[in-house]
Parts: structure tokens; sequence; C-alpha cells
């Protein structure tokens, strides 16, 4: 009996150690999350840019034209149109008798050297109106008065030949053919006198067109003569009281130069504006 109360006391008391053990249960494996670093950027080294080269501004040097068109040119555009026409200028001349020089002179002034309107849209490089007798093709412009008739040519050459019948057709002119024909300074007077343009400056604009381009060689190459401009040393002409005009001369500078007023200037020179022609000789005493 006594054996088995303590069998007894000893089964309760192990159950009772058993019981008060704590049980710790993993439910979950905590998870490590590998952080990928970014890669830290490069710089690169920037490419040496290429030398920039600056392309040279050519220098041209530019004409104003006013006649029958009123056009901006360059001097190269210029020696352009002369090499286009001056044979067609010379044969005229020993067909007609009207100086080569002269004819181009004209067309470059009166054409703006092939750029005003008449003569992009007409052919028509001497501003010549129909007039009575004209049954040719016609073209429109603005001159002296609104929407005035002009003629209208297939081909430039044409109203180069136009040009020369034009001259020699009509009696007012018959005294140009009697001046030499290597006389170009007398023919552009002649032209103004005549009244083929009221503008008093023509005379002088054909005169400096032919000294500054030369095309008084035209007239020799025809005439088989030899011709070359004399020109003066500026200090003889200044002792002479006489002044060529250069680029960017104005009336205010030359007045200024010379100790003139630029009344006085205008006056002994009969200029009705402030207006200068390059080559232009003008007097300052």
């Amino acid at each position: 009996m006594i054996k088995k109360i303590v069998l007894l006391l000893v089964v309760t008391f192990a159950m009772s150690c058993n019981s008060t053990k704590s049980v710790t249960k993993t439910t979950s494996k905590s998870k490590t999350t590998a952080i990928k670093k970014k890669p830290t950027p490069v710089a690169s080294t920037p490419k040496p840019s290429a030398p920039q080269t600056t392309t040279p501004t050519n220098t041209r040097t530019e004409v104003q034209l006013e006649a029958t068109s009123n056009v901006r040119t360059y001097d190269d555009e210029i020696r352009f149109y002369i090499a286009d026409f001056s044979e067609i200028a010379k044969s005229n001349m020993k067909t007609h008798g009207i100086p080569a020089s002269i004819a181009l002179a004209q067309g470059i002034l009166e054409s703006g050297a092939g750029k005003g309107k008449l003569a992009q849209s007409a052919n028509n490089h001497f501003g010549i109106k129909c007039h009575t007798g004209w049954n040719g093709e016609s073209v429109k412009h603005d001159d002296d008065a609104a929407q005035e008739c002009f003629r209208k040519y297939t081909h430039a050459s044409e109203s180069y030949r136009d040009h020369s019948l034009f001259l020699t057709s009509r009696s007012r002119y018959a005294s140009l053919f009697k001046l030499d024909k290597g006389d170009y300074e007398s023919w552009a007077k002649g032209l103004k006198a005549a009244g083929y343009a009221t503008d008093i400056k023509y005379p002088a604009k054909l005169i400096g067109i032919i000294e500054r381009f030369d095309l008084y060689k035209y007239d020799n190459e025809v005439l088989s003569r030899n011709f070359a401009l004399v020109k003066k040393d500026p200090v003889v002409e200044l002792a002479e009281g006489n002044y060529t005009v250069q680029q960017g001369d104005t009336l205010y500078s030359l007045a200024r130069k010379f100790n003139r007023s630029v009344a006085d200037l205008k006056r002994i020179n009969n200029l009705s504006d402030n207006a200068l022609n390059i080559k232009k000789k003008i007097r300052t005493k």
C-alpha cells in the first residue's frame, strides 16, 4: 500500500514538471532581401569639339543704279552683264554707229544690270516705251505715269538692236552721229540734250559707269585705236580746285575736308540734292 502511494506521488510530480515547460513554435523563417546597389555612373570625358572655321566673307562693292529701274547691284554682277552684252554692243556699233560704251552704260543704268522689272519681265534693257507705230508685244509698268506701255522682246539682244534703231530713226538724235564715235563724254551729254532722259545727272551717271568699268575699251576694239583714260594725280586735281568723289564720301564730309559749307558745294557744282556719284569730279573752289 505504501509503495502504491509513493509511486502515485512520483508520477504526479513528473507530470507537473512537464507542464511548466514553454513550447516555442517558429511559424516562419525571416527572409533577408538583398539590396542591389546601382552602379555609380562614370563621368564620360567630353570629346574635343572640332575647331570652328569661319568662312571669310567676300567684300562686294554695292552699286545703286537708278533710271527706269531703281535697283541695288554689285560690281561683279555688272561685270557679268558686260561680259554677256559687250559683243552685241560692239556689233551694233559697227552696224549703226552708236558707241559700244554708251550702249553698255545705258543698258546697265536703265536695266539695273539686267535685274530691273522691265528687263526681267520684258527683256527691255533701255526702258523704251511703246510709242506710236509699235506693233510688237508690250507690258505695263509704272514710270512717269502709272501703267505706261513698254516694249517687250523675246531676247535681250533684240532690245539692244531696237535701241540702235530707236536712236538712228529719230531726227532729234541726228546730231549725235556727227560726234566722234570714241567720244563717249560728248555722246552722254548729247543724249541728255536731245531729250533721251530728264535726269540732269544722266550724262554724269553714264560717264561714271563707262570709266569705272573701262567700257571705252570696246570702242577702241571697234575703232582699232588705242585710248587710255588719263587720270590726274589727286594732288594736282586738288591744286586745280577739283576732287574725284571716292567710296564713302558725302557732301558733309567733303564740306569739312575743304572747309566749305554744304550749301557752297551744292551751289558751285549745280547739285539739286546731296547725292554723290563715285568717281564724279566736283569743284571745291
